[in-house]
């Protein structure tokens, strides 16, 4: 969905609204500028990188740029010399692995600073502990350079507007143009910086065709099946094919993003539709919502599920990895972390993905992903100083292609990876080293290349051409609504956990779930939808 309901969703949500009372303590408040001052805000100007050519190009519908191998000479990224000389620069971010060596031990991290001209100081706090890490920062005032907003962090426009600078003098329009590399970051990522009538932080863009139901291609091809199904009864079947639950092998595991899968096929909201300015919720479409939970219990009953999967949290890449289940929705970067971790044990190892068939046959629809993971706010500083700041982030914007891309993704040649060709393939080393977290501080537009082998690359990029000819955004991506962010995805998993899984068993009837909406529409969700409207309103003004 916009926001699939992840562990890594729920986790950012359950822990933000935790820190919802260190927030409200602090100075953070203020007048909040009035909404109608979003509709003057200009995002920068999109001017795509041209110096390295694709071999597959992207296009302007979402396709990402396909790359086989990368280039011999890579293009300097700071051809003038370090452009951010200068007072050394705090960044407080996140990471969702191991914290990274220090620079003092780390080559990659010493080599970076000196490209910059400056030190870049991270601290990097572990995701688990980030929002009340975040939040406890901003109560005491003493804030670092750089700050990572999730968004699910509350009270953002007035906090944005209270403490932190508003980007739009120094980047709004053709202002984006003194620095390439963030001009380089699409529209669409950065439609989320505007708040509180301004722009309010640097994107970190991410790609917008979001999640794929992934197959194992080498359990297909030894069962004689076809990955490609044309409607729900022959998913349902291609399922019962790959299922033998006497030998503890089965199609699905995780029955909440199955049933994306299906709504998909049913051309389903994702997250949030919008009509004629009024919102309406993906739980909230009651014939389709039936209709596909009808088709998963059939799915459950033909016993195509891995029997844990209702109950267990963080396993299915394993299950998918080690043939437990034979198919599993995820995001797209998941693509060649499954080809690097499982297929360097298993030489037979191979993924591809299916987009979602109409239900009775025809065309589906695939749910477009956030085109941005979070922004990267500045605290309020002198123009000299926040220009140095923007040159600095530029060169970590630097694309694919450049030798500055190069080292943030794979490191230092001869400490973190090795050239096979003109390919770097990085070592266990250089895999800990690159965990410095530039991909959360901003980052260059995503692109599809697997340096090891060219054929994944031919087969994201399909992918991706097939996913975007029936692409469905989230009409409430980029819109903000502090009832959302506080409450939302807490209450959206409750229903799903409760009475969405219960239906899917056979534990919960229909009444049950139509409870379970009605009780969400009264207690926050006709708030929510109603700020939506109001923010959408605000930006059309």
């Amino acid at each position: 969905m916009g926001a699939h309901l992840t562990r890594r969703n729920v986790l950012l949500a359950g822990l933000a609204t935790a820190a919802v009372p260190a927030l409200a303590a602090c100075g953070d408040g203020g007048a909040e500028p009035a909404l109608s001052d979003n509709a003057d805000v200009r995002l920068p100007d999109y001017v795509p990188y041209r110096d390295v050519q694709p071999d597959l190009p992207g296009t302007k519908a979402g396709v990402l740029s396909g790359y086989y191998h990368y280039p011999k000479h890579p293009v300097a990224a700071a051809p003038d010399g370090p452009p951010a000389t200068g007072p050394s620069i705090d960044v407080m971010t996140l990471t969702f692995s191991p914290v990274p060596p220090p620079a003092s031990k780390n080559p990659m991290w010493r080599k970076l600073n000196d490209t910059l001209g400056t030190t870049l100081n991270y601290e990097v706090v572990p995701v688990a502990n980030y929002p009340v890490k975040f939040a406890l920062t901003v109560a005491g005032g003493d804030l670092p350079d750089g700050m990572l907003v999730l968004p699910t962090a509350p009270r953002q426009p007035a906090m944005l507007n209270a403490l932190f600078e508003d980007l739009s003098p120094y980047l709004s329009g053709s202002g984006v143009r003194r620095y390439p590399y963030l001009a380089n970051i699409p529209s669409s990522s950065w439609s989320p910086m505007v708040l509180a009538g301004g722009l309010y932080g640097l994107p970190m863009p991410r790609a917008n065709s979001g999640s794929a139901m992934f197959y194992r291609a080498d359990i297909m091809k030894q069962k004689d099946l076809d990955p490609h199904p044309t409607s729900f009864e022959e998913f349902l079947k291609l399922s019962r094919d790959l299922s033998d639950p006497r030998h503890a092998k089965y199609a699905n595991g995780d029955p909440t993003v199955t049933l994306y899968f299906v709504l998909e096929m049913l051309h389903g909201a994702n997250e949030w539709r919008e009509k004629n300015g009024r919102f309406t919720w993906w739980l909230e479409e009651s014939d389709i919502l039936h209709q596909a939970l009808d088709a998963m219990r059939r799915l459950v009953k033909a016993q195509t599920f891995h029997p844990d999967g209702f109950t267990t949290v963080g396993k299915f890449k394993d299950w998918f990895g080690n043939g437990q289940v034979a198919m599993n929705y995820d995001g797209l970067s998941a693509w060649n972390q499954y080809l690097l971790q499982y297929g360097a044990t298993d030489p037979k190892f191979d993924v591809d993905a299916m987009v979602a068939p109409g239900f009775d046959g025809g065309r589906g629809s695939h749910w477009a992903g956030p085109s941005n993971f979070a922004m990267l706010a500045l605290k309020k500083a002198p123009k000299e100083r926040i220009e140095q700041l923007l040159r600095a982030f530029n060169l970590l914007a630097s694309p694919f292609g450049t030798d500055h891309y190069l080292l943030r993704k794979y490191g230092v040649e001869g400490h973190d990876f090795a050239y096979k060709g003109p390919d770097p393939v990085m070592s266990p080393v250089g895999a800990t080293d690159v965990a410095v977290p530039t991909t959360f501080t901003t980052d260059a537009p995503q692109s599809v290349y697997y340096p090891q082998d060219a054929e994944p690359v031919r087969r994201q990029y399909e992918f991706q051409k097939r996913a975007v000819e029936v692409l469905v955004p989230n009409a409430a991506y980029g819109l903000y609504s502090e009832t959302n962010v506080t409450y939302g995805d807490k209450a959206k998993q409750d229903i799903i956990e409760g009475p969405l899984k219960g239906y899917m068993r056979g534990d919960a009837d229909w009444g049950d779930v139509q409870g379970a909406v009605k009780s969400w529409r009264r207690s926050i969700g006709d708030t929510m939808r109603g700020e939506f409207e109001t923010y959408q309103a605000s930006l059309n003004t």
